[in-house]
């Protein structure tokens, strides 16, 4: 069975950079938070921190808190049969487990992580492009960041997947040091999969 990779952190991170370095590589890409900005669209809302919260968290309590993962799991198992995935943003333990359950050790999880004060500068500075339908960037105000931040942590269970990385990036310089660390884990793709899973 081809592998997945799933990409975890917090926002401004450095998950949707990894994920794109990834794809350009031939991997499939699923993004599970494409779901909420999908019905946000739909709505015709603006894509603000409030309602993209609301939409997540009416999604989680009606299909439970693994409901990113079970939701999207037709659209995995399509591109699995091409090749690996690449999952940006996966947030709850329970998705997690989900993850864990249905694929096993051909499941990896890639943490991407950077200081608070990185990622507020990032989130802040970061322009919004009106090209970019998909609103995989985004910009955020800092007070709007440590919001959503509070909100993940507390609200998502966002700690356990990154907890239970089976390789960290630490992504505080450039871009192109980043793409180095990332080549640095294709290459060690099977050690870093060969993993027991939790039950």
């Amino acid at each position: 069975m081809n592998k997945i990779i799933a990409i975890v952190g917090m926002p401004g991170s450095g998950k949707t950079e990894v994920a794109d370095i990834l794809a350009k590589r031939g991997f499939g890409f699923v993004r599970l938070g494409q779901l909420t900005l999908d019905e946000i669209k739909e709505r015709g809302l603006e894509p603000t921190e409030t309602n993209e919260r609301q939409i997540r968290e009416r999604i989680r309590k009606e299909h439970g808190m693994a409901a990113y993962a079970i939701l999207n799991f037709l659209k995995i198992g399509a591109l699995l049969k091409k090749g690996g995935v690449v999952i940006d943003g996966l947030y709850s333990w329970e998705e997690y487990l989900a993850f864990k359950k249905k694929y096993g050790n051909n499941f990896c999880i890639l943490a991407v992580y950077a200081s608070p004060s990185t990622r507020y500068q990032r989130l802040e500075k970061q322009k919004i492009d009106k090209s970019d339908k998909a609103l995989k960037r985004r910009h955020f105000t800092i007070e709007q960041a440590k919001s959503r931040d509070k909100a993940e942590i507390e609200n998502l269970n966002k700690g356990g997947p990154i907890a239970m990385a089976d390789f960290t990036i630490i992504n505080e310089s450039t871009k192109e040091n980043l793409k180095k660390e990332v080549e640095n884990i294709i290459k060690n793709w099977n050690a870093l999969c060969d993993h027991g899973q939790i039950d």
